[in-house]
C-alpha cells in the first residue's frame, strides 16, 4: 500500500513540466524537472528515486518545492559572490586601446592596464584580478625572448663558420 502524499501534482501540471523540459538544457534541473513531472504521471517516489537514481527523500523535497513556489523552486539558483567592479563593455572599452597598441606592434604591458583598471574603477585591486580580467577577454600572456634558449654562444658560432669556410677551399 502506498502512503498518501502531502502534495499532488495534476496530470495538466506534469504536461506542463514536460513541455518545459524541453527548453532546459542542464542535466540537473532536467532532473529535478522530470522527477515532479513523473509524480504527476503517478509514480511513487520510491520508483522515481530509483529511475533517477537519487534517494526518494530528494523526490519528496523537489515536489514540496514545486507545490509551494512552482517551476522557480526547481530552476538554479543564482550563486552569491561578488559583483563585477565594471561590466563587461567597460572593461572591453578600456582594453581596447591597449588592443589597438599590442596591434601595431608595441609591448603592452599588465602593470599600465591594471594602473587604468584600477583608475576607472577608483579603488586597488588585487594582482590577478587584472589577469581573470584579461583572461575573460581573450587575452594571453606573450613575452618577446632576449634570446632562443637553445642558441649557441658566440665562440661556438665563430668556429663554426671558420669550419665552413676552410672545409669549401
Amino acid at each position: 500500500m502506498t502512503k498518501p502524499y502531502a502534495y499532488t501534482i495534476s496530470a495538466e501540471q506534469a504536461k506542463e513540466l514536460k513541455q518545459y523540459r524541453k527548453t532546459v538544457k542542464d542535466k540537473q534541473t532536467d532532473k529535478r524537472l522530470w522527477a515532479v513531472q513523473l509524480r504527476g504521471e503517478g509514480k511513487d517516489n520510491t520508483e522515481i528515486g530509483e529511475m533517477l537514481e537519487t534517494s526518494s527523500d530528494m523526490v519528496s523535497r523537489w515536489v514540496s518545492a514545486y507545490a509551494k513556489q512552482g517551476i522557480e523552486a526547481l530552476l538554479p539558483k543564482k550563486r552569491p559572490g561578488r559583483p563585477p567592479n565594471i561590466s563587461y563593455a567597460d572593461e572591453e572599452a578600456l582594453l581596447s586601446e591597449y588592443k589597438e597598441q599590442a596591434e601595431q606592434g608595441t609591448m603592452v604591458e599588465v602593470s599600465a592596464i591594471k594602473a587604468a583598471y584600477e583608475k576607472k574603477v577608483g579603488h586597488r585591486i588585487g594582482g590577478s584580478q587584472i589577469y581573470y580580467v584579461l583572461d575573460r577577454h581573450g587575452w594571453r600572456k606573450v613575452m618577446p625572448r632576449s634570446k632562443h634558449p637553445k642558441k649557441a654562444s658566440e665562440e661556438v658560432i665563430e668556429a663554426s663558420k671558420k669550419l665552413t669556410l676552410n672545409s669549401k677551399n
